[in-house]
């Protein structure tokens, strides 16, 4: 008998026993059994055996720990989808036999499988693909892992025609090749996966799109089927509705709607135009994020949008990073649009010698930078060409990193919060340590990074996950994702440890003992690229900003033409109280003055007719709440002034 600790209760079972029994399932069946599964949560998908994910199947041979993966968990969904998209590749090889499978792999909604079709799909084929899928996922067919001699893989797919599999397999080192077998379908994958199609309850294919071979457009286009699949009816149901309100939140739609930004093809793709009313909430996020980084003891700084190719050379972008750069040509020099703003602070840094007593140096920039993204990755302001990153450097010493990221994160999460977001997922990136090869700094450095990483995260109160060999290879770093109304994650705050440029551009400091020392430096930034924060504000509040954030606070609107004067005259003193006024004078009906203010979602509007006029009152409506009565100019004041701060 083998012990087996199962998510925390050590039991004995036979060698050989495959985990999914041991976590209550029977065969390919759904059910667990009583007690096996966390309170709340859906049947297992897959385990963890002492760390490392496997299918259900998998055979228990020593004495293991044991967790399930759940489709709750993050890995499980992930698990869940990429088994769905085999079972739509299934599906796709039954109706369409001369169709080329290529990857399909799970997304963060779902999952998607690209096709080599002579006739892209379309929505019709789409509901002919879904139809198929569920007709399979009924007959409960096995799925099954196996492990062939690479050869023998090479021969099943060339007999199957899959070219693009064999493409694949040219990649794989190693001498036997993973597959997944369900009934006529095999696919190159390495798992985990269900154990039964049969686990598959809801699916929905969303949408078709074109896609290039490896994203290149020198490649073959292929067709990409979008879709999402779920354990039951109700979940599915529950994220279309989802996702039907994400498309009425959608940026691209409502910052045109209320006059924010723009793009025009005319000036290129992925470069955007900021209105007044957008430059407005621009300004207002820049206001706060500097009073709040000068009251942390940041110094602001500003550094050119180009700069010699030499410069990139010596902090390693132009060897690793070029062709994600923009190269021109001045006075037949080679010059850099810069992508990040990281050498010039570097340069700052060193033009003069620093002392410890000098440190810590925090020196942060909204700077501008120009990445060569790709047409096909471009997604309004999420994804563009040009933007301002909320940039920092800190340059520290040894004793004072663990403060140092404390500040960081703390200040990171205060600011979130003032925007309105009080949920995260932290992840903490650290070195693979089966491969300590891979990275630049010492043991000691990486020691120092990751231990001062978990302790600032804990002194703040911060759970995290730890993401073994997530670390790029010049440092750890904590990344945090914030979560929007609709739960949706994005992913803003990075604290990042850097090995690489301080020895680059040879930094140092003067310490105690009169020496030259190695500065410590952590790259960060809290809201990342403010077009891409824009663009997560207008879709967490469906446009409707918070009064301290809305471009427009006040909208004073008279009924007739008698009431301009006064209207004119309210509108001036709110503006001289420091609010963000407009005054709407024409001679339309008060309905509709009414209407257009409310799709402008503007937060307070003020009537005003005779009789508010001749008793000196205003009409207050509020927007999404309606009329909330008839009270004094002053009264009227305080109730927006009232609402017109940062929370916290």
């Amino acid at each position: 008998m083998i012990s087996v600790t199962v998510n925390g209760e050590t039991r004995q079972v036979e060698p050989g026993t495959p985990v999914g029994q041991v976590l209550g399932t029977v065969g390919t069946g759904d059910s667990p059994r009583a007690g096996t599964v966390p309170q709340g949560q859906s049947p297992a998908v897959a385990a963890r055996v002492d760390g490392k994910l496997v299918d259900l199947t998998f055979r228990l041979d020593h004495d293991v720990r044991v967790e399930t993966v759940t489709f709750d968990s993050d890995e499980g969904r992930e698990i869940y989808w990429h088994s769905a998209s085999h079972l739509m590749a299934q599906a796709v090889k039954q109706l369409y036999p001369d169709a080329k499978v290529t990857i399909g792999p799970a997304v963060a909604e779902g999952f998607y499988y690209d096709f080599d079709v002579d006739k892209p799909f379309t929505e019709a084929d789409l509901a002919k693909i879904e139809e198929r899928m569920a007709e399979l996922a009924k007959q409960r067919i096995p799925v099954v892992h196996k492990l062939l001699p690479r050869q023998e893989a090479i021969e099943r797919f060339r007999t199957c025609g899959e070219t693009y599999k064999l493409e694949l397999i040219e990649g794989i080192p190693d001498d036997t090749i993973s597959v997944y077998e369900q009934g006529d379908f095999v696919d190159l994958c390495r798992g985990p996966h269900i154990t039964s199609t049969g686990k598959i309850k809801a699916v929905k294919l969303l949408s078709v799109a074109g896609a290039y071979w490896h994203a290149d457009e020198k490649n073959r286009m292929l067709s990409r089927v979008y879709g999402v699949a779920f354990p039951s009816k109700e979940l599915l149901k529950a994220h279309l509705e989802k996702l039907e309100e994400a498309k009425r939140r959608d940026h691209r739609k409502l910052g045109p709607a209320l006059d924010l930004f723009s793009f025009h093809e005319e000036a290129g793709a992925g470069l955007a135009f900021w209105h007044p009313k957008g430059a407005t909430v621009r300004r207002l996020i820049q206001l706060y994020w500097e009073k709040e980084h000068l009251a942390a003891g940041y110094q602001l700084v500003l550094t050119p949008h180009i700069a010699r190719a030499g410069l990139w050379k010596t902090s390693g972008h132009l060897d690793y990073y070029a062709e994600n750069m923009y190269l021109l040509e001045v006075e037949k020099e080679q010059y850099v649009l810069k992508p990040m703003n990281c050498p010039g602070h570097m340069l700052i840094y060193r033009t003069k010698v620093h002392s410890y007593r000098d440190l810590p140096l925090r020196m942060g920039e909204w700077g501008t930078v120009y990445r060569r993204e790709r047409s096909g990755v471009l997604h309004g302001m999420m994804r563009v060409r040009g933007f301002t990153l909320d940039d920092a450097h800190i340059f520290c010493t040894p004793e004072q990193v663990e403060d140092e990221v404390f500040g960081v994160v703390s200040l990171s999460v205060k600011l979130l919060r003032a925007f309105g977001f009080d949920k995260f997922k932290v992840e903490l990136s650290v070195r693979d340590p089966l491969h300590l090869d891979k990275y630049l700094g010492t043991d000691e450095q990486w020691t120092l990074g990751e231990q001062s990483l978990v302790r600032a995260l804990e002194r703040v109160g911060l759970p995290y996950k730890r993401a073994e060999g997530e670390a790029v290879f010049y440092g750890p770093k904590i990344d945090i994702k914030l979560l929007d109304s609709l739960g949706r994650e994005w992913q803003c705050p990075t604290c990042q440890f850097d090995f690489n440029e301080g020895p680059r551009f040879d930094l140092y400091y003067t310490g105690q003992d009169g020496q030259h020392h190695p500065v410590y430096l952590v790259h960060r930034t809290i809201l990342g690229g403010i077009e891409r924060f824009m663009g997560i504000l207008v879709e967490h509040y469906a446009g409707s900003f918070p009064v301290w954030l809305a471009p427009v606070q006040v909208r004073v609107m008279s009924v007739t033409d008698a009431e301009t004067g006064y209207a004119q005259a309210i509108g001036q003193k709110m503006q001289a109280a420091g609010l963000r006024v407009e005054i709407d004078l024409k001679s339309d009906k008060i309905n509709l003055k009414v209407s257009e203010a409310e799709r402008q979602k503007i937060p307070f509007m003020l009537v005003v007719g005779g009789r508010e006029a001749e008793q000196g009152t205003v009409s207050v409506r509020r927007h999404g709440k309606g009329n909330l009565g008839v009270v004094s100019i002053d009264a009227a004041l305080a109730q927006i002034k009232e609402e017109d701060n940062v929370p916290g």
